[in-house]
């Protein structure tokens, strides 16, 4: 007996669906070397079939049906939350912003939110405080952390003076003393002395000159040198507390250190000192050098004594070069024309 066309048509079309599902597992199992390996497009194939023919079970060799309604059930979920995400809301915070919020929390360790909002906002910058709080960096609650090392030294830099010796040879190799007294607070070179034979009881009288009872500075430090111990106790019945460096610690003494060496570049490398007096004569000539003239990198480029800015008077006028320490060193300023 026939079936009837319904049926044939039918049969047909699972026999159609048989051998695709068979092509198909066939295939996978060809491009794959050891173990078989569905991909995402495999999924979608054997989803897509269980949604429009039932007996596919049956065709089903390479996975369990269980497998394949896991599969489906992962891809509705996927499908949600595509639909589901959010379209709208609060735009994001520009990288820049972002990054101005985290520098600022780090440099300011005593600001929170509302401080660096208010500053934002005094930049022009639109932001909400709570997008501020939202982005600053977690930090540890340790009063330690209010301020870093350099910062407490900024602050305590005016009540800080440093003394130390270095050794300039004459023009018969004869050896000359300078004792360089310098004030952190503004690199001011407070005192500075020559001899030729270095005591105790000479640097007790440097220190007296150096520091009158009404400009004292809290502390002293100097290195290691026995004169400096000697002086020690004489310092300390100034009322200035004495502050001796570690062994061979130059650095804890930078200030000063750098100022002999700048000393030493701009002045003594570039003469041939004669005696006592000649090199007297070259200090001070410097020195007036240093503190009027000589922009500071450690002064934003300013000099200890604060040199005034010069705006250029008129469209006529011209620039004058004036001489410093014998023409070593040179300092311009703006000058009517004649």
């Amino acid at each position: 007996m026939w079936p009837s066309p319904d049926g044939l048509k039918a049969r047909i079309q699972t026999l159609e669906l048989e051998n695709l599902t068979l092509r198909h597992q066939l295939a996978v199992l060809q491009r794959t070397a050891k173990r078989s390996k569905t991909t995402r497009w495999d999924r979608a194939f054997w989803i897509g079939l269980s949604r429009v023919w039932s007996g596919w079970r049956e065709a089903c060799l390479l996975v369990k049906p269980a497998t394949v309604v896991g599969w489906h059930r992962s891809g509705f979920r996927l499908f949600w939350r595509i639909k589901s995400r959010r379209r709208s809301g609060r735009p994001h915070l520009e990288p820049t912003l972002r990054r101005l919020v985290i520098q600022m929390a780090w440099e300011n360790p005593l600001w929170g939110a509302p401080r660096i909002h208010g500053e934002l906002l005094k930049l022009g910058l639109k932001i909400s405080e709570r997008s501020v709080a939202r982005w600053m960096p977690q930090r540890q609650p340790d009063p330690r952390r209010a301020q870093n090392w350099k910062a407490f030294l900024e602050n305590h830099r005016d009540l800080i003076s440093a003394m130390d010796f270095l050794v300039v040879p004459t023009w018969n190799f004869r050896l000359l003393y300078v004792l360089m007294i310098l004030d952190h607070g503004r690199r001011m070179i407070r005192h500075v002395s020559v001899t030729a034979h270095p005591t105790a009881e000479w640097v007790r009288q440097q220190l007296r000159d150096a520091f009158p009872f009404d400009d004292l500075p809290t502390y002293l430090l100097f290195d290691r040198d026995a004169i400096f111990g000697a002086a020690r106790a004489f310092v300390q019945a100034l009322g200035i507390t004495p502050k001796q460096i570690g062994f061979q610690s130059p650095w804890q003494n930078g200030h000063c250190e750098r100022a002999i060496g700048t000393l030493r570049r701009d002045l003594l490398d570039h003469v041939v000192v004669r005696d006592e007096a000649h090199l007297t004569r070259l200090l001070k000539e410097y020195t007036r050098y240093y503190h009027e003239d000589r922009t500071h990198l450690g002064l934003n480029k300013d000099s200890p004594l604060r040199r005034p800015s010069e705006m250029k008077p008129n469209e006529s006028a011209g620039i004058v070069t004036l001489l410093r320490c014998g023409g070593l060193h040179h300092r311009y300023r703006w000058t009517d024309a004649a």
